[in-house]
């Protein structure tokens, strides 16, 4: 015979409304008791029958991760902060990684719908109509926008101050005496690669110098690399410091010096932004803008989490602040980190 919730109650002298907070994953249990009922669970043999609660809550406690670049890093490092939240909450994730299409994007989505996920954790493809925020809002599917944002909407946001993080760097840039000031790597048309490229368009005429040359080429490794070919071709007019939309882009600038005889923090300053653990491993070490990719996913994950419980409350946006890691590459004096 199949072992019941009131079988466990009874061999762990407890009462079936504890068994099913146990069961549950709820943190109203004291621990020793949990211990004693999951002990029980064991010993019987009991398997709990997870579509069958479903259908009572109406809720799959699952959701799905949408992510654009799951190759990048940092997106990694995103996608294991929502995975520590959901976990310790006793839900977990279906992740599909678009490559930034949103053609796959969007059949990711309705499978992901098919298999009746609660809500959906999206890091937006490039591309994405705003539109696809608003159909799954009227489809009564709650979303988080994880950094980049799609139009003007009221929804639920989870990202970092961009805006800032570039003029951290920038003014750290300018501190050190720099005044030909290079960006690489602001290609990507989502709404953080234009807050990073806005600000350093705004913050260098505040201190009086001209605007250095912007490279639209896409964040990465290989045409970071590439682009420190056109920017030292007039070697009397090239940048003494160059600022990088991401880490891969900066690592890629930094091979690109190195193959012409450049080093960076010594004869170029080179600064990156998302704070990646490879940058510190590298030599230099690389200064970066840290905004907390972690923190994001766990932001994003009990975000989305309370909108489940109160899917009419008012729309939240959680704006993360950066901060600025010196270490070698940009010539300054290290933090400690």
């Amino acid at each position: 015979m199949r072992t019941t919730v009131k079988d466990i109650a009874r061999h762990a002298g407890v009462s079936p409304a504890t068994v099913s907070l146990v069961l549950r994953k709820s943190p109203l249990v004291a621990k020793a008791t949990r211990a004693r009922i999951e002990s029980s669970i064991n010993s019987l043999g009991y398997v709990y029958h997870r579509a069958a609660a479903n259908l009572r809550t109406r809720l799959t406690h699952t959701v799905g991760l949408v992510i654009c670049e799951i190759t990048n890093p940092f997106y990694a490092e995103l996608a294991a902060g929502i995975d520590d939240a959901l976990d310790r909450a006793g839900w977990v994730a279906f992740v599909a990684n678009t490559a930034e299409s949103p053609a796959r994007q969007s059949r990711f989505i309705a499978r992901m719908r098919e298999h009746r996920v609660d809500g959906i954790l999206l890091a937006a493809a490039e591309g994405t109509s705003p539109q696809t925020i608003a159909e799954l809002q009227g489809q009564g599917v709650p979303v988080v926008q994880m950094l980049r944002r799609l139009g003007r909407q009221n929804a639920d946001h989870v990202s970092a101050d961009f805006r800032l993080g570039m003029t951290l760097a920038a003014e750290h840039l300018i501190r050190l005496g720099h005044k030909r000031i290079a960006f690489v790597g602001g290609a990507r048309r989502v709404s953080p690669a234009r807050d990073r490229t806005e600000s350093f368009r705004e913050i260098l005429p505040r201190y009086g110098l001209p605007i250095g040359p912007i490279v639209n080429c896409l964040p990465t490794r290989e045409e970071g690399a590439a682009a420190v070919g056109g920017l030292f071709k007039d070697k009397s007019n090239a940048p003494t410091a160059v600022l990088c939309h991401n880490d891969l882009c900066a690592l890629g600038v930094m091979l690109g010096l190195a193959d012409r005889g450049l080093t960076p923090g010594r004869d170029v300053a080179v600064i990156g932004f998302d704070n990646i653990p490879e940058g510190a491993l590298h030599r230099p070490a690389l200064t970066t803008v840290a905004i907390g990719a972690r923190q994001i996913g766990e932001e994003a994950a009990n975000l989305l989490l309370r909108r489940l419980k109160s899917p009419d409350g008012a729309p939240e946006s959680i704006i993360l602040p950066p901060k600025l890691v010196i270490r070698s590459s940009c010539g300054g004096k290290p933090t400690n980190q």
